[in-house]
């Protein structure tokens, strides 16, 4: 068993050989180039290969309507803020303390995996194989929710560009993805679906909100339930969708400024328990620096 924990790159580890961490630096730095080249030239170009209708990610975002489609404005700019934050945790890779390295590097399996996968899903999302861009982001869903249950104790600067960024975002993609899979133009069935699982998204936000105390979760899904609320709301005023988008994007605001607030001033949440010992603070990682 230690054998395989020794070669095995999502092992848990608390230190990481320098071999080790120079792989780490070599392969984030690489993969996190390959995701953000990939959505930017996508964003801008359709590819001009393969047999399927083949669109830039915002042109099939808008052609296939759904009750999850997004605003491309909004949904840009929490891509263009993550991508700076995640540069942001590569560069803790390359810092003179050894703490920050390993704690970096902890995490840095899952998150070449998740780079992986997402350039992946853009590849096969603007080529219309919708289908298997799905399963790329149900892998990539079960690889940073054991990441996030894994290492929830770390810091910010981990935490937020390298799991609750990517995790709030591939929970939303499921089902944005998942409508245009299964997209039929004025469905009755697809909207009231769309009604339905909207509310997910606040089940999921509150539960990481009441559970970890992470605010930064909360935050996620309130900017991208209010990428979705704008989306609804210009292309059909009578309607539901956007309501409930921009219903769950208060509440989720709501509960992660009551979290963010006594975290940033150092006061106690004011729901759970309330205890000083390790365990309990390991819990709630995000309520300091490092």
């Amino acid at each position: 068993m230690d054998r395989f924990n020794s070669i095995n790159p999502f092992s848990k580890r608390e230190s990481h050989s320098r071999s080790e961490v120079l792989t780490y630096k070599i392969l984030t730095v690489a993969t996190w180039l390959l995701s953000v080249v990939t959505s930017v030239y996508y964003t801008y170009n359709a590819p001009d290969d393969g047999n399927w209708a083949k669109r830039t990610i915002w042109h099939q975002n808008y052609h296939f309507y759904s009750g999850f489609t997004q605003n491309q404005t909004i949904t840009s700019l929490y891509w263009l803020v993550l991508f700076i934050l995640q540069l942001v945790y590569i560069g803790h890779l390359f810092s003179s303390k050894v703490e920050t390295v390993n704690a970096a590097a902890s995490v840095g399996s899952h998150f070449i995996l998740n780079n992986l996968l997402h350039f992946a899903f853009v590849m096969l999302f603007v080529r219309s194989h919708f289908v298997w861009a799905e399963i790329m982001l149900v892998i990539n869903f079960f690889n940073l929710t054991s990441l996030y249950f894994r290492y929830n104790a770390y810091p910010r600067f981990i935490h937020l560009p390298a799991v609750a960024g990517p995790l709030a975002w591939t929970f939303v993609a499921l089902y944005w993805n998942g409508a245009i899979m299964v997209y039929r133009p004025d469905n009755l069935v697809a909207r009231i679906f769309a009604n339905v699982f909207i509310w997910s998204i606040l089940v999921y936000g509150l539960f990481f909100i009441f559970a970890y105390k992470d605010y930064t979760m909360g935050f996620c899904l309130s900017v991208l339930s209010a990428s979705l609320g704008v989306a609804q709301f210009s292309r059909q005023v009578i309607a539901f969708q956007w309501i409930f988008s921009f219903t769950i994007m208060a509440v989720l605001f709501v509960f992660t400024a009551i979290v963010a607030v006594p975290a940033w001033t150092g006061r106690a949440v004011p729901w759970g328990r309330q205890s000083t010992t390790t365990a309990d603070n390991e819990r709630a990682p995000l309520l300091a620096d490092p």
